[in-house]
């Protein structure tokens, strides 16, 4: 099966999986408005794998309705979280059967609830278990590339340590919300550590793509921290609030009174 991160071009640009905000409804606004000649990546809120193989049926119908998606995605990546490898290997094998285009793991959340599980963020303080994760998605994953989401560290910057860690498994793409848990988003996020990233990547041979995230807010300074860090593209988030249009222009677009109208109904102009 191919890797669509080979394929794509660079730098790319992904909009990042933002819970009860980048839905199965609210992509499609967002790619029906994106410029063909720009790379970009969509991601599905996250998904509990745990959820999907041991919901009772109710349950996983709910789930399943964070895994839909359209054709205007392409392409789309499934994000899911778990700290148990087998589920993670079965949801990742639903993932390829549903026509997703690549598998992330989200080892960044930090939400209490989720961390108790053992899952996102805490990840981070188990490297030996994140490693586990990856592989067992690659099982189940049947050829799709399988990338993650994370943080340069927990309480601390953890990047020397935390970085090789994950590229001993040979990621597609990590991207790296350039701050740590503790951090949350209260602090500017430190792009030099994305540098830094892309030079211990380097070093170690591998050709898993770089990816950094954090207080982006257009495609033109996207662009400039890809010239600042040599990463391989931007995860832009809060970036999109209020404008749909965020992958239709290097620069926020100024939209005319009948494309927002047009955004809010969801027709097409």
């Amino acid at each position: 099966m191919k890797n669509f991160w080979l394929a794509l071009e660079r730098p790319f640009f992904a909009l990042a999986p933002m819970e009860d905000v980048t839905d199965a409804a609210f992509r499609p606004l967002i790619a029906l408005r994106a410029a063909p000649r720009i790379p970009r990546v969509f991601y599905t809120e996250f998904t509990s794998a745990d959820g999907l193989v041991l919901a009772p049926e109710e349950g996983k119908r709910k789930l399943m309705k964070k895994l839909e998606s359209t054709q205007d995605e392409k392409p789309i990546v499934a994000q899911l979280f778990s700290s148990v490898p087998e589920h993670i290997e079965r949801a990742s094998h639903l993932c390829a059967d549903l026509g997703f285009d690549g598998v992330d793991i989200n080892m960044g959340c930090p939400d209490r609830a989720i961390e108790r599980q053992g899952c996102g963020a805490a990840l981070i303080r188990t490297p030996e278990r994140a490693r586990e994760i990856i592989r067992a998605a690659r099982r189940g994953a049947r050829g799709l590339p399988i990338s993650v989401k994370t943080r340069i560290g927990y309480a601390t910057d953890e990047l020397e340590t935390w970085l090789p860690a994950l590229l001993a498994e040979s990621p597609a793409c990590i991207v790296l919300h350039a701050r740590t848990r503790d951090e949350m988003s209260d602090v500017p996020a430190r792009w030099d550590r994305i540098r830094r990233a892309v030079e211990i990547r380097d070093a170690l041979g591998s050709e898993t793509l770089i990816g950094g995230n954090g207080d982006v807010r257009d495609l033109t300074e996207a662009r400039e921290k890809v010239r600042e860090t040599r990463c391989d593209g931007v995860m832009l988030g809060r970036a999109v609030f209020g404008n749909p249009w965020l992958f239709a222009s290097e620069s926020r677009y100024e939209a005319r009174p009948e494309e927002r109208i047009a955004a809010l109904t969801g027709m097409r102009v």
